[in-house]
């Protein structure tokens, strides 16, 4: 069975001192000193050493929504200067959207931290402001996904109705993740017991692979840069500003 995400990351952080510890024994053994290996440290009481947290899954998800709203601003830029827009990389990262974002990740804020926050009478009034904003996003999400297409990106009117929605997801989410990142997650994480913030991370997990499968976020990543190259946007250093 292949490692989990979170195998993965414990695995590659510590891959560096593996490798010298590997041979620093092999010198032993070569000497004729070779030891029993001492007994490896235990994780805090409560931890695992696989244990990704919930805000750290969900900070990660923004990760992905913020490439896509790249994605996004470089359409509206096409279509603004009245450059072409090709439709296949566009209807990828709407659907990615829906699927990922959407009816992945908004439900698992919607069903595991928002009910929480107003049960505690917590960042009430802030917690109807990110579901309001769920909602309309998904409407804005209907529009592209309608548009994204050869006959839409032709029509002049429909071109101009694109850019809209792709503008108001865009200004609608930057502060919106930015808030969450920021207020409501590190809340969260005080709202509840360790234990249960443990199970959740569990729980999240599960729910990923369930609907994306092993390596499901990687894969999901993967996709996203993709449709960056097919854009001319995967370069980083294109960004920095030249003096």
């Amino acid at each position: 069975m292949e490692p989990s995400r979170r195998e993965w990351l414990i695995t590659a952080a510590t891959a560096g001192v593996s490798g010298a510890a590997g041979g620093w024994l092999c010198n032993l053994a070569a000497a004729g000193q070779a030891q029993a290996p001492q007994a490896e440290a235990k994780p805090p009481q409560g931890k695992t050493a696989e244990e990704v947290s919930p805000g750290e899954d969900l900070m990660r998800e923004h990760g992905v929504l913020k490439r896509l709203l790249l994605v996004y601003g470089e359409v509206v830029r096409r279509i603004e200067a009245k450059q072409d827009v090709p439709p296949a990389p566009l209807a990828e990262a709407a659907g990615i959207v829906r699927a990922f974002v959407e009816d992945y990740h908004e439900k698992l804020e919607e069903d595991f931290l928002f009910p929480r926050f107003k049960k505690a009478r917590r960042l009430v009034e802030l917690v109807d402001v990110l579901a309001a904003q769920h909602l309309a996003g998904r409407q804005l999400t209907k529009i592209t996904l309608r548009l994204a297409t050869a006959a839409g990106l032709r029509s002049a009117d429909d071109r101009r109705s694109l850019a809209a929605a792709l503008g108001q997801f865009i200004r609608m989410y930057q502060p919106h993740e930015a808030r969450e990142d920021t207020v409501l997650f590190p809340a969260f994480h005080e709202l509840v017991s360790q234990q249960e913030y443990d199970a959740l991370g569990e729980e999240f997990e599960k729910r990923e692979n369930d609907r994306f499968g092993q390596d499901g976020f990687e894969k999901v990543v993967a996709r996203v840069a993709a449709i960056e190259k097919t854009l001319g946007i995967y370069d980083l250093a294109q960004f920095t500003p030249v003096p």
